[in-house]
């Protein structure tokens, strides 16, 4: 499995573990150079939101992945983590709906969570 693969993998992993909800992946290879896979998922309220993005810099960096840039962590209505070949958008609900990133971002291909379980 390559790098952005297995960041994805963890990342979804380590997101459902902290209850996130609406869990996407676009990959946008064939759209952008930033990244392979943006990931996107909401937290119900600002802890459950940092919760959810401490759970993925910790799972990640155990995995030897760090984060290039974090930014939004203070406010947390929506914590962009940036790991080079993966962007983790984590949102407040009511942020989610107002800056709509998959619609934004619609030229790249949606991917079921499923597709980076452990045995794919």
């Amino acid at each position: 499995m390559n790098n952005s693969k297995e960041m994805t993998r963890l990342a979804i992993k380590a997101l459902e573990d902290k209850k996130g909800s609406d869990i996407r992946v676009i990959d946008i290879q064939e759209v952008s150079i930033i990244a392979d896979y943006f990931i996107i998922a909401s937290g119900s309220n600002r802890n459950q939101v940092q919760t959810m993005a401490d759970n993925v810099k910790e799972v990640l960096g155990r995995a030897g992945f760090e984060p290039r840039q974090l930014e939004g962590y203070g406010t947390a209505a929506w914590i962009l983590m940036d790991y080079n070949d993966i962007i983790i958008h984590i949102f407040s609900e009511e942020d989610r709906l107002f800056y709509d990133i998959e619609r934004i971002w619609k030229d790249g291909k949606a991917v079921a969570t499923t597709e980076f379980n452990a045995e794919n």
